[in-house]
């Protein structure tokens, strides 16, 4: 990929202030692109003018009234509901939820490559203090192992490895790469086939050393019971741009929480705008146990956010700002296409 196709959103209210929110297309996944969110975003402002900003259940399944999918730009308008929700409420967002705050250490990810190169940026992380890696598999089965082959004998026993196939592997060569992972001890693989071959997961499930995590496969809550009531996965990794934002996310979240299924904070390619109020959703949920939350620390050339999260090497903190914290830079803005419904 060589660019984020992100959108950006203000939801103006009548008591003088607004919300904002943010939302990253990832079109081989969702199927939705920047271009796509746009025409939405548009008929979507005008759904809610003259609406209450504070009956979030309200205004949400107005959008859902209007169009099925499209859950990438549904979670910007969500997280600018919920921002100024707390924003009249004069708290922080998590303190909104009735969360609290924790030490949330994200992982790094390793992109796919050479196993040799794979494992030299393996070390270049574990000598910057990362404890935590995310490696990207799903492109053969055979050069998967050696690429967690030579990545675990390089930074040894002590560093956490998580795998993610991205549906790479077809069930018979799942089977063999996570029976063959065995024994190098991976804390989890995060969807490792298609989402038509869900079906089978139950028995991968049965076969494989490694344990589970759905991603692709748990878009909302009845995504989550279903793969629980199957016993299709170990894992849910919570993404608002699959959910259509905090509001979904929360309910696939408590149905994982009855369940004993703990989930993952992932995402696609979001600046700190929106990595705001996913460490405040984090604060609010905390059965919540896995942070995937590095992308502003890999991908982005251009930091558009102003206030926010911050990085302590691989640890998220933010102030106790009312909101989400985050705003986008006024200059940033300047070279951005600027589209007004009122």
């Amino acid at each position: 990929m060589t660019h984020a196709q992100n959108v950006f959103i203000r939801v103006h209210t009548d008591a003088g202030f607004y919300g904002v929110g943010e939302c990253s297309a990832f079109p081989m996944i969702v199927g939705e692109t920047q271009d796509t969110c746009l025409v939405m975003a548009r008929d979507f402002a005008k759904l809610w003018i003259g609406r209450d900003a504070l009956d979030i259940a309200a205004r949400l399944q107005q959008l859902n009234d209007f169009a099925a999918g499209n859950t990438t730009i549904k979670s910007a308008f969500d997280m600018a509901l919920y921002d100024i929700a707390a924003k009249n409420a004069g708290l922080p967002l998590y303190k909104f939820l009735d969360g609290k705050r924790r030490p949330v250490e994200t992982d790094i990810t390793i992109g796919i490559a050479e196993p040799e190169a794979m494992a030299d940026k393996a070390l270049e992380f574990q000598v910057l203090g990362a404890h935590i890696l995310k490696v990207k598999l799903g492109k053969g089965a055979v050069e998967d192992v050696e690429r967690i082959k030579q990545i675990r004998s390089v930074v040894g026993d002590e560093m956490k490895i998580r795998v993610d196939a991205n549906q790479g592997w077809s069930f018979d060569a799942a089977v063999f790469t996570l029976q063959s992972l065995g024994e190098y001890d991976i804390e989890f693989c995060e969807q490792p086939m298609r989402t038509w071959h869900d079906d089978r997961l139950p028995e991968l499930m049965q076969l494989s050393p490694v344990k589970i995590m759905a991603d692709e496969s748990v878009y909302n809550h009845h995504d989550a019971r279903k793969q629980i009531k199957t016993h299709s996965c170990d894992y849910i990794n919570i993404k608002l741009a699959k959910s259509g934002g905090l509001f979904e996310a929360m309910k696939i979240h408590d149905v994982a929480a009855e369940n004993g299924i703990a989930c993952m904070m992932g995402g696609m390619l979001e600046s700190r705008i929106a990595l705001s109020a996913k460490l405040h959703f984090v604060y609010a949920c905390p059965n919540i146990r896995f942070y995937d939350m590095d992308t502003c620390m890999l991908g982005h050339k251009v930091d558009p956010c102003v206030g926010g999260v911050t990085y302590d090497g691989y640890l998220l903190d933010i102030d106790d700002k009312v909101g989400i914290g985050a705003d986008a830079d006024e200059g940033f803005l300047k070279d951005c296409e600027l589209i007004e419904i009122s």
